[in-house]
């Protein structure tokens, strides 16, 4: 089975000895270059049987290998790899030793070729629900971890919107979230995280809810109080509802605008409210997770742990996969659009369409108790 339609249109392609399809199947995407070691040389050069000749090997997003401590791929796309190819001899390998194999010749002439149909595809969008089958091996054969039921599956869907985001799979707890340096330079610039005690430190953080609008987040949590809890223990833990003396602080006007407009567009029934803002630091900390084993600041095993500690703290805040939805919406509009209602209000809107919508979406066919 293909693990994308990536692998599955290369397959085709190379069934059918259309070499231009196999460019076209590869054009938009990501490729996987292997991150040479101390005293390897910069481009992995081998000579590949099949070929007959020295082939660079780079790997589709789903053909990436296991997860391991020493072994790094960073992304690199066709026009890139056309414009720096070293020999017009060698040829492009792509994803090699497995069924989803294509070799591609690289001369001038062919290069030219990759870069009219680059322009013609041109870049894999953003906003796609990508889902890894359960059953996956990797380079070599070795089984790659994408679960779809569990709870390592239910923590990694409440990271499904930043996968949905970038386009990556949401189930995968693996090689890279983006790429080797990107994830490390992620940690680094956004999060102040460049070793593992701050990695924790941080993914306890947002576990605990403590990026999110600690005000709003309590006046959201006392008029669930106030309504009887709306969710399955939206008064339970992070911030109390009706802390402090007196009457309980009001929803911001901002909140009530928002949510207002969530009803029109759907992303809140007709008389639904928000709950709680913690879904937005349970995604990105699901996120951190897949950045850590991206940079290798952690493993799988600490890895699984991590995000299902994620799940049991969104059940601790949320009912649903609707509540959740509703309070990661509401956390990333006030986090990103700050009632202006205009190009982050409609991309969370699509995330929250693409998650609550479709049916291959782990929010429709997940359970989340």
């Amino acid at each position: 089975m293909p693990p994308t339609e990536t692998e599955r249109r290369l397959y085709e392609a190379t069934a059918r000895g259309d070499g231009d399809g196999q460019v076209a199947a590869i054009a938009g995407e990501d490729l996987y270059l292997a991150v040479p070691q101390q005293g390897q040389e910069p481009l992995p050069v081998y000579d590949d049987p099949t070929a007959g000749g020295k082939c660079i090997p780079v790997l589709t997003r789903g053909m990436l290998p296991p997860w391991e401590p020493q072994r790094f791929f960073d992304r690199v796309s066709v026009e890139e790899l056309a414009q720096d190819w070293p020999n017009d001899k060698w040829r492009l390998a792509i994803n090699p030793g497995t069924p989803f194999a294509a070799y591609l010749s690289a001369s001038p002439a062919h290069r030219a070729a990759w870069l009219r149909v680059r322009a013609q595809v041109g870049v894999r969008p953003g906003g796609l629900l990508v889902t890894l089958p359960h059953c996956l091996n990797g380079m070599g054969g070795a089984p790659i971890a994408a679960p779809l039921h569990g709870p390592v599956a239910q923590g990694l869907a409440c990271g499904a919107p930043l996968a949905v985001h970038h386009s990556v799979p949401w189930n995968e707890l693996g090689t890279a979230f983006l790429d080797y340096s990107e994830d490390a330079e992620t940690l680094r610039a956004q999060w102040s995280v460049a070793d593992p005690v701050s990695w924790q430190q941080r993914f306890d953080q947002l576990l605990d809810g403590q990026f999110v609008p600690a005000e709003t987040e309590t006046a959201l949590r006392a008029r669930a109080a106030a309504s009887g809890g709306e969710s399955g223990g939206a008064s339970e833990g992070g911030s109390p509802a009706g802390a402090g003396d007196g009457a309980p602080p009001a929803v911001p006007e901002l909140v009530d605008r928002y949510e207002e407009r969530f009803r029109t567009d759907g992303l809140l029934p007709a008389d639904g409210r928000v709950v709680s803002l913690v879904a937005l630091d349970l995604a990105h900390a699901v996120a951190l997770v897949r950045w850590g084993l991206g940079a290798r600041l952690c493993a799988p095993p600490q890895a699984e742990q991590a995000v299902m500690r994620v799940a049991a703290r969104a059940r601790e805040v949320y009912g649903s996969w609707e509540e959740f939805a509703a309070g990661y919406a509401l956390g990333r509009a006030l986090a990103y659009d700050n009632g202006w209602f205009g190009p982050a209000y409609a991309e969370t809107a699509h995330l929250h369409r693409v998650l609550t919508q479709d049916p291959a979406s782990p929010w429709r066919g997940l359970s989340f108790d």
